[in-house]
């Protein structure tokens, strides 16, 4: 009995023996061999530092309101110039391209046929005047004898009724006054004929001296000379051939639409004066030309729902040229004292948009914001934002309520600790258990996967394969 006894204490004690030998293998192979298990979660900006980011301060300033569209240049006034005579160009007086004035002279046609023209009408007017002349001296004659004829005639019915001679003589000179008083009448219309026909022909050698002025061909207005269509000793045909065009680049329109919607703030801001329109023609320069709205069209394009707008610019510089293309502004009115931060601060998420505004314990606040109108890189608040806070323009990504931030862009990535994976460790043979997990991804510290693993087999791996 006593042999069982003792027996079973022997055992006992092995037993013991061995679970403490077993306990002290896998306590040595746990950092070794286990190190690699389980897996970690580095903290998101958790206990390893601030996390940089970029600041800006909010600002207040005056912001205009402005509609943008792309115009085309327009010259003020265009004109087709044309001859209204048919004729040979013999001069031009003018180089292609050159700015003339209003009355500078340009072409010359051939005069010869029209001062020929002229002399004839001229002759003519003349021979009219003589026979004129004519007609009245025939009218006087005339008139001198019906009234010699007109006594007879009296004188003769007078010694008729006395009977000193017969009655036939008396009636033969009534007839011949009679005669002579309508040969009056006759020479009185043929008078009025030559006057008349001395108006024609005066009007007709006047209308010969237009049609000779006409061969000299002025600038009816002032402007830049286009290419020259009919060169020296072509024909030109009156009204039909085209010689050149002028074009009034001092001052320019240039015209550009913009959505009807915008039609009513757009007459609305139009009665509190002249609207100011820059434009930017396309020829690498920065800098804009100013001008002012002078047309609002009358009807809506109903196909595109645009309204045509019309601005006129002094063009000083003569930067802007028909036919170009430009960005136009149109300055409607100007907010005073808006509220205006980076575009890029502005963010946007479930609850709409939100800005992450740094505290003076650096600490950051997500706090949503109305925003209104983008002006160039900057963005309108409405409500949300006073001037002078400062908002996160950049890294907000590794940011949420609270998180402590920096400015000093210098320091690393990943100083504030990010989200660390470690990996599962496998079991070596031999005892040296492998890890792919002994430290945490995504930040130098801060991650549960470090140390602890699920399931190490350490124990077993650091006494080896039986």
């Amino acid at each position: 009995m006593s042999l069982r006894r003792a027996l079973i204490i022997s055992l006992w004690a092995a037993a013991v023996a061995a679970a403490s030998a077993c306990s002290n293998n896998t306590s040595a192979a746990g950092p070794a061999g286990g190190g690699g298990g389980g897996r970690g979660r580095g903290g998101r900006g958790g206990g390893g530092g601030d996390a940089p980011v970029v600041t800006a301060k909010v600002s207040e300033k005056d912001v205009p309101i402005d509609l943008a569209a792309i115009g085309n240049v327009e010259a003020f006034v265009t004109n087709s110039v044309r001859s209204q005579v048919t004729g040979t160009l013999v001069e031009v007086a003018f180089h292609e391209g050159d700015v003339v004035k209003q009355g500078q002279l340009l072409f010359n046609l051939d005069r010869r046929p029209f001062e020929a023209a002229l002399a004839q009408a001229e002759a003519n007017l003349v021979r009219d005047k003589a026979l004129l002349a004519q007609a009245e001296a025939q009218l006087s004659r005339d008139a001198a004898n019906a009234e010699y004829q007109q006594l007879t005639a009296e004188r003769q019915s007078q010694l008729t009724q006395r009977g000193i001679i017969s009655k036939d003589q008396a009636e033969q000179a009534r007839a011949a006054a009679d005669a002579t008083a309508g040969t009056v009448k006759a020479d009185k219309a043929n008078i009025e004929s030559a006057r008349a026909q001395l108006v024609a022909q005066e009007a007709a050698v006047a209308n010969t001296r237009v049609q000779l002025g006409y061969t000299t061909i002025r600038s009816p207005i002032e402007g830049q000379t286009g290419s020259l269509a009919v060169k020296l000793g072509g024909l030109v045909t009156a009204n039909q051939t085209e010689l050149m065009t002028i074009a009034r680049v001092q001052p320019v329109y240039v015209t550009f639409t913009v959505p009807a919607i915008h039609l009513a703030t757009i007459k609305s801001h139009k009665t509190e004066g002249t609207l100011a329109v820059s434009a930017i023609p396309q020829d690498g320069d920065p800098h804009s030309a100013t001008g002012g709205l002078t047309f609002v069209d009358n009807a809506v394009d109903m196909t595109t729902d645009t309204i045509k707008l019309k601005a006129t610019f002094p063009n000083a510089d003569r930067r802007l040229w028909p036919g170009q293309f430009a960005r136009v502004v149109l300055r409607l009115a100007t907010l005073p004292h808006a509220i205006v931060v980076p575009q890029q601060a502005v963010q946007t998420g479930q609850d709409g948009q939100y800005v992450f505004v740094v505290k003076p314990d650096s600490t950051v606040e997500q706090r949503p914001v109305t925003s209104a109108q983008r002006v160039d890189q900057d963005l309108v608040i409405e409500k949300g934002l006073k001037p002078g806070e400062v908002v996160v323009t950049e890294g907000q990504l590794r940011l949420e309520q609270g998180t402590r931030v920096t400015t000093d862009t210098g320091a690393a990535p990943g100083a504030g600790g990010g989200r660390g994976r470690g990996g599962r460790g496998r079991q070596g043979s031999g005892g040296s258990g492998g890890s792919r997990g002994s430290e945490g991804s995504r930040g130098s510290e801060g991650s549960r996967g470090s140390e602890g693993s699920q399931g190490s087999r350490g124990s077993q791996g650091s006494q080896g394969s039986r």
